[in-house]
């Protein structure tokens, strides 16, 4: 008799059925980890094992991770499958060890599986009990040959907290970035969307491109773009044109934003250390210099997060435009302005003003 499905993990969240290679649209941002995908897919557990990808949140690694287990799936029914969030895993070890249950997990993490996705293990910073979990799972998968595919908001060596040994582990296999889409693939990527979606109105060339010159920051927002035009055009009953568009999109598109010339440039690391050092009351030459004078320390953070977040920039890169700082002190000083951003107000606000001035040039 034909062999039975296995019979479901308790610990698997389920797959969602859109995430297919079929619908991941590749360009340079992403070149390398969609290439990566596809062979972990042609051989699990051998070519690439893990599979790392990291990147800015709504880019598209789920997606990619995702699309593995599908294809994997379609050759292969009876692969045990077990997709789960770091944040699941540690909720489950501190479970386990409140309840005295861990041979069970353990069994559902080490034993019953075949492929073992991770999202997000960025969340496993500074936790010891469950890196030490999470060790011993990731090698008694590997040496049985299983593959092992993680994403997370950065590279494994960038994980504050993370212990050497995972970070080495980590990087075993192959450790792929998803960068922000270019003009062209985010076009791509509009178009995929109107497709995928068998939309009954199409959406004219040039509102496509109107959108993709704007929304700049993810897939996730590209696409929402979309449905909000269609929602609004039904509502409204009106043909989509760029009027329509620009009534629906009036948050992302702002009047006079869409000059036909190129489209603006970002600012330079230079000139957000200009406009930090102006609005904090020091200057450039300072924030640039290896001092480490008490006034110059929250200025210098902030126009590193700047640098993150508007030129979405490598560690390494800002370290060095600061004095040669190492990338550890980046990071530091990101989730620093981060953490207070969410606590102050008026200190969100000043960043915030800031930020638009940068955009605004």
């Amino acid at each position: 008799s034909a062999s039975a499905a296995p019979a479901p993990n308790p610990s698997a969240q389920p797959l969602n059925g859109r995430y297919l290679f079929d619908t991941f649209v590749i360009g340079k941002s992403n070149q390398l980890a969609a290439a990566a995908a596809h062979a972990a897919v042609e051989a699990p557990g051998k070519t690439y094992n893990p599979l790392f990808i990291y990147g800015a949140t709504g880019l598209g690694k789920t997606h990619l991770m995702q699309a593995i287990a599908h294809a994997i799936l379609h050759r292969a029914p009876d692969t045990r499958v077990l997709y789960v969030s770091a944040e699941q895993f540690i909720n489950e070890v501190i479970e386990g060890i409140s309840r005295r249950t861990m041979p069970d997990l353990r069994k559902r993490y080490r034993h019953d599986i075949d492929l073992f996705l991770v999202d997000d293990v960025h969340f496993l910073e500074g936790k010891e009990a469950t890196q030490e979990e999470f060790f011993h799972t990731f090698n008694a998968l590997y040496e049985a040959g299983k593959q092992i595919a993680l994403t997370s908001d950065r590279p494994p060596k960038e994980i504050p907290g993370l212990e050497a040994r995972l970070v080495s582990r980590f990087e075993w296999g192959m450790v792929a970035d998803i960068g922000q889409p270019d003009l062209e693939h985010r076009i791509a990527i509009l178009r995929k969307k109107q497709e995928q979606d068998h939309l009954e109105m199409t959406i004219p060339d040039d509102v496509l491109r109107l959108i993709a010159e704007h929304v700049r920051s993810n897939v996730r927002e590209l696409e929402g773009c979309i449905i909000k035009l269609l929602l609004f055009a039904s509502l409204k009953h009106r043909e989509i044109s760029i009027e329509l568009a620009r009534e629906a999109l009036a948050d992302k598109i702002r009047p006079g934003e869409d000059s036909p010339g190129p489209p603006r440039s970002l600012p330079s690391i230079d000139r957000i250390q200009d406009v930090v050092a102006r609005r904090w009351g020091v200057t450039s030459e300072q924030l640039r210099s290896k001092a480490r004078i008490k006034t110059l320390v929250i200025p210098r953070q902030i126009a590193m997060y700047l640098a993150r977040d508007v030129l979405q920039m490598q560690l390494v890169e800002i370290g060095q435009a600061f004095g040669g700082r190492d990338h550890s002190t980046v990071i530091h000083s990101v989730d620093k302005v981060q953490r207070q951003m969410s606590r102050d107000r008026s200190f969100r606000d000043r960043i915030e003003s800031a930020r638009s001035e940068l955009i605004a040039q």
